[in-house]
């Protein structure tokens, strides 16, 4: 018995400072790496902001819509053809293609603001959250152990964006708006693990380019954003149709 005892102690003690270590184990990301990925979030951060200001030039001038959306695939096209040692030229597309980004994006953040700001602000805080989660359980893990779900992840991205082509063209209805929604977010979120794991692993290889890396994390931060957001938002617009019908 006290043997049998002593087993499942010593289990239980292992696996707690299993846990404890893996949330500090960044022994396999070198100094290297871990400069780099400081590059790369800080970068993030800025995109986010000036994201933000594109919004707000939105909600100011009405400026969102098929220019800014031009506007913003074209710097994005511009920063890949850009070289490298052009670090500058390149910051300056990868701000230029988020503050377009956030003008498309800002009709939205527009329709959720006149409904109730609190929506905006619950939905980029849970963004963050989710996004610093995922984000970080890709850095404590064992390298490449999530790389395998790029393909599975491509495979979903591809099914949206068909799903998106049919509705389009036949109509769509709410249980596949609904379906789209939901599922996007889970992809998008799996992107944001995946993509991870891949700029640790390209830094490891020599690929310090992280004004790239950021912009693949930008991508998959404001496609998880604009989907928590419209759920949230459809979420109060039902529960306020709830009230109103016991109202009357």
């Amino acid at each position: 018995m006290e043997s049998f005892t002593s087993f499942f102690n010593s289990q239980s003690s292992s696996r707690n400072r299993w846990n404890y270590d893996s949330l500090k184990n960044f022994r396999q990301i070198s100094p290297v790496v871990q400069t780099h990925l400081k590059k790369v979030y800080l970068s993030l951060c800025c995109a986010l902001i000036a994201s933000a200001a594109g919004a707000y030039l939105h909600i100011l001038w009405n400026i969102g819509g098929l220019l800014t959306t031009l506007g913003c695939v074209g710097s994005i096209v511009w920063l890949m053809s850009t070289p490298l040692y052009e670090e500058q030229k390149r910051m300056a597309l990868l701000m230029a293609a988020a503050l377009f980004k956030g003008a498309c994006i800002g009709p939205l953040i527009e329709l959720a603001i006149d409904f109730d700001p609190s929506i905006v602000i619950g939905a980029f805080v849970g963004c963050a959250v989710a996004f610093g989660c995922f984000s970080a359980a890709a850095m404590v893990a064992r390298r490449r152990e999530y790389l395998y779900l790029g393909g599975l992840l491509s495979s979903g991205l591809s099914m949206l964006f068909w799903l998106h082509f049919a509705s389009s063209i036949f109509g769509g209805s709410v249980a596949l708006f609904k379906f789209e929604v939901y599922f996007g977010l889970l992809v998008f979120v799996g992107y944001i693990v995946v993509d991870t794991q891949d700029i640790i692993e390209k830094a490891h290889l020599g690929d310090l380019d992280y004004v790239k890396h950021a912009l693949s994390l930008f991508t998959d931060f404001i496609a998880v954003f604009v989907r928590i957001l419209i759920i949230m938002l459809k979420n109060a617009s039902e529960k306020e149709e709830k009230k109103k019908k016991r109202r009357n």
